[in-house]
């Protein structure tokens, strides 16, 4: 169907070489997981005669996003290209691009909610745009972690951190207040956890110096210790970067 396009039931049993009953139990799977769907057939796809006319199989979109595709291989290149002509400078600046459109779009949403929320604000949005995002408190109560368990950029983002980096301080300038990448999926992590440090903490002043990962906006943030990290990381079930 990726191929071909659209097909009956019968067509494609004939090309690969599978009985009516075999192709109807396959076509029953794909469409009930949404790899497929039916379409009606075009007049001059159907045939004249009595009987209901044939039906017509198609790829959905969650189809084609199964298979492997060339995209992420394009992209990497491309931003090789970029980094061996312009420097790495000019990859940061591409990634910065890149994330504006999502921060333009969300900064409405997030900054009318209610500084408590906007954490959990962010994450529905993120998760809007298939990332799917959730929030929750830090443990020890030392600000909010902010986890996204789809990144539709981590096979580049493996090899260029600028696009983790960018998004990082997107998340930042959003939400006004330091954040610090905890884990990354591009990095071999199960989530992208983000630490988003307390409001009430950045305005008491107590901040002596930038965090590592961190972006602070208007300011410096004080880096977390080495065991409040851990005890960050191994509570969360992630590792520590």
């Amino acid at each position: 169907m990726l191929e071909h396009g659209p097909v009956t039931a019968s067509a494609l049993g004939e090309r690969v070489g599978l009985t009516p009953a075999a192709i109807r139990r396959h076509l029953d799977a794909l469409l009930l997981e949404g790899m497929i769907e039916i379409r009606r057939a075009r007049p001059s796809q159907t045939r004249r005669g009595r009987g209901r006319p044939a039906k017509w199989f198609a790829i959905t979109d969650a189809g084609r996003n199964a298979f492997v595709h060339a995209y992420d291989d394009l992209a990497t290149s491309a931003l090789r290209f970029l980094a061996e002509t312009a420097g790495d400078h000019a990859v940061a600046e591409f990634a910065r691009r890149q994330i504006a459109d999502l921060e333009r779009r969300y900064r409405p949403v997030v900054q009318a909610a209610p500084p408590h929320q906007r954490v959990r604000t962010l994450a529905e949005a993120l998760s809007g745009d298939g990332y799917a995002a959730a929030a929750a408190k830090a443990p020890q109560g030392s600000g909010d972690q902010l986890c996204q368990h789809h990144c539709p950029v981590a096979h580049v983002a493996a090899e260029f951190p600028q696009l983790c980096e960018a998004e990082t301080e997107a998340f930042s300038r959003l939400l006004g207040t330091p954040v610090q990448r905890l884990a990354t999926i591009a990095h071999g992590d199960g989530i992208c956890t983000t630490h988003v440090s307390s409001r009430s903490l950045c305005e008491g002043g107590t901040a002596e110096g930038p965090a590592t990962g961190s972006v602070t906006p208007g300011g410096d943030a004080g880096e977390p210790s080495p065991e409040e990290t851990t005890i960050i990381d191994e509570e969360s079930g992630r590792t520590s970067l």
